[in-house]
């Protein structure tokens, strides 16, 4: 009697766990309806080489089983619509262009001939290796060539690369090739100062070290005076 009471009852867990599982994928079919409708936010022509956001939350799914979680419970429902939601916005750097960020200049600096400093920009990226966070704050610096661009465009260029898979290195010489490329200036100065969670989170598990990286171009690059100029002001406080 005991067995044939267990055995209903994982049934009755099976077929809940089932019904369950249509209404998610009910869910997901209404939703991405509705993403198709004239009314939801046009995005970007779909690129064939490109997974789809159903095959995208699938893989999430797939990962989840992977850990050893149950992708139909009812809090990891959602999961995967949010992961593939939250990725659009932690990877929006791809849709975007830095030398676009940058084409809009202004000429009204009088006879101003020195840098422009921006420091302490922060941004947010992740690691190419393990696709873990590294967070940190970037300094950059430029000397204009009668035209300066605004101020904010600087720091829309860092989360333009920031928003990709990175390493610190290739984001350092991308941010410089931007502004050195684009804006044609005298030169270009930046340093970046990181926290990776693949080394405070994972294997040598060491937290709060920091990783420093930094490029000069034009007359940073051939003036040592302009660099300790530049790195003096990073590190004033105040």
């Amino acid at each position: 009697m005991d067995a044939v009471v267990k055995l209903l009852r994982a049934q009755a867990e099976n077929e809940a766990k089932a019904r369950k599982h249509v209404k998610h994928l009910q869910a997901q079919a209404k939703r991405h309806d509705e993403n198709d409708t004239p009314t939801a936010p046009a995005e970007p022509a779909h690129d064939p080489a490109r997974p789809s956001k159903r095959e995208a939350e699938a893989a999430v799914r797939t990962l989840l089983a992977y850990i050893g979680e149950d992708p139909d419970r009812e809090g990891l429902l959602e999961t995967p619509h949010r992961v593939v939601k939250a990725y659009g916005e932690l990877f929006s750097g791809y849709r975007h262009d830095a030398a676009e960020a940058l084409d809009r200049t202004f000429g009204e600096i009088g006879n101003f001939d020195d840098f422009v400093l921006v420091r302490d920009i922060p941004f947010y990226s992740h690691c190419e290796h393990h696709m873990v966070p590294f967070v940190g704050k970037a300094h950059v610096a430029y000397f204009p060539v009668e035209r300066v661009v605004g101020l904010s465009k600087i720091a829309r260029v860092v989360d333009i690369y920031a928003k990709r898979l990175q390493t610190q290195e290739r984001l350092t010489s991308q941010i410089i090739s931007a502004l050195d490329e684009t804006l044609k200036p005298r030169g270009v100065a930046v340093m970046i100062e990181a926290e990776h969670m693949c080394m405070a989170m994972r294997g040598i598990t060491k937290s709060g070290v920091s990783t420093i990286t930094s490029q000069f171009t034009g007359v940073f690059r051939d003036d040592p005076a302009e660099q300790v100029r530049f790195i003096t002001l990073v590190r004033a406080k105040g």
